[in-house]
């Protein structure tokens, strides 16, 4: 019954064996793990996995394969002819037509929605279901999971549909770029080149492979040719927007980020979901407890680096004009504060959308942004990027 997961192993370019997945076999007959997905996920990682630049691979065969099986309780699979609770109560979603949604209005403000909010969880006794005040399920009301709301808070629900939620109150996991994504790169490359600056420096030494040859040739003995080594001079610090209204851009944005990779020798990265705030990370898994302060990465690296984001910038305008705004915290400082920042500390900067152009003026946010970044905001296509690499040039 594991065969079809073997291979999707196999096309998710994960090294696994044979004799590794018998093992895997020999291991769930053992009945090392019984109706537990997440020691059944980590059984399977620790048997099939060889070297940790594979887990990310692993993590998408095995998503492939098992999805949702973290939403099945035991009793369900016990008993197959009975639903779980959460997709029966999820049948209940209200399926709104655009006039109705013209009807629900907003509650009027930021601070208006999240004073709503503190009073709600003071006076609700129970559970909700289809209304428009309390937090429930499948309603109008601003707070709650899967209804509708043009200004909400989101709570308890796996992931976003409508892109309404001005805060969203669940802890989400995130995944981090992939960095050696090969397909599709080679025009990205050709996009980026047009920043680098190659340069002399010193008296490393480095092989003149074709001036060895055409010497040898010449003289009729091994006359080994050296040259000046050539670095590239660009440095570039990159923040990528990561969850949420970015998940369906995954693809893309490894292309760039792999093609970065391959293109800029010095290149750090750091991730931060939506917009700056005070703190971003390294590493999805650890973006909770392993933060890294702004304040370090802005005193950290000079105005020499060339600072690129990338985003769809699509989100609440609250979240870049107001303290308090953040999607998933609550922020001292407006999101705009932070990019200014930014902005002020790598004159040489860009924000590049993975949104078409054509569709920027229809979200406020993407205006907000260009206005902070003087408009240097291009789109994520290789004439975009080419535009992108002749603004950071300059």
């Amino acid at each position: 019954m594991f065969l079809p997961f073997f291979d999707t192993l196999r096309r998710h370019a994960v090294p696994v064996s044979l004799r590794e997945y018998l093992a895997f076999l020999d291991g769930m007959r053992a009945g090392l793990v019984t109706y537990d997905a997440e020691g059944f996920y980590f059984l399977a990682r620790a048997i099939l996995v060889k070297d940790e630049r594979h887990i990310d691979r692993f993590d998408r065969a095995f998503a492939a394969t098992f999805q949702g099986l973290d939403v099945i309780p035991p009793e369900a699979v016990v008993q197959a002819v009975d639903l779980p609770p959460e997709w029966l109560a999820k049948l209940a979603e209200k399926h709104l037509t655009p006039e109705e949604r013209a009807e629900i209005e907003a509650l009027g403000g930021f601070d208006k929605l999240m004073e709503t909010l503190k009073k709600r969880l003071e006076e609700q006794q129970g559970r909700h279901q289809g209304g428009n005040k309390w937090i429930g399920t499948a309603g109008t009301s601003p707070f709650g999971a899967q209804g509708y709301n043009p200004e909400g808070v989101r709570i308890g629900q796996e992931k976003s549909r409508h892109q309404r939620a001005v805060k969203v109150w669940d802890k989400r996991e995130f995944k981090d770029f992939a960095d050696d994504v090969e397909l599709g790169t080679r025009n990205i490359k050709v996009a980026l080149k047009r920043l680098r600056r190659w340069a002399r420096d010193g008296a490393d030494q480095e092989l003149d492979l074709d001036g060895t040859i055409r010497a040898t040739a010449e003289h009729g003995y091994l006359d080994v040719q050296t040259r000046p080594e050539r670095r590239n001079a660009v440095k570039v610090i990159l923040f990528l927007d990561v969850g949420g209204s970015m998940d369906p851009h995954v693809k893309v944005v490894e292309e760039l980020f792999s093609a970065a990779r391959a293109e800029f020798k010095h290149l750090e990265h750091y991730y931060f979901h939506n917009c700056l705030y005070e703190g971003v990370w390294r590493d999805n898994r650890r973006r909770w407890d392993a933060q890294i302060p702004t304040w370090d990465v802005l005193r950290t690296y000079g105005a020499d680096y060339k600072c690129i984001f990338v985003g769809d910038a699509a989100m609440s305008p609250y979240e870049i004009a107001y303290p308090g705004g953040a999607n998933e915290h609550w922020n001292a400082e407006a999101g705009q504060v932070w990019l200014a920042r930014a902005c002020e500390q790598w004159p040489g900067n860009l924000w590049i959308n993975p949104t078409p152009e054509k569709y920027w003026d229809y979200t406020q946010s993407i205006g907000l942004i260009r206005e902070v970044f003087a408009d240097r905001m291009v789109p994520m296509t290789l004439d975009g990027l080419t535009r992108g690499m002749k603004m950071l040039g300059r």
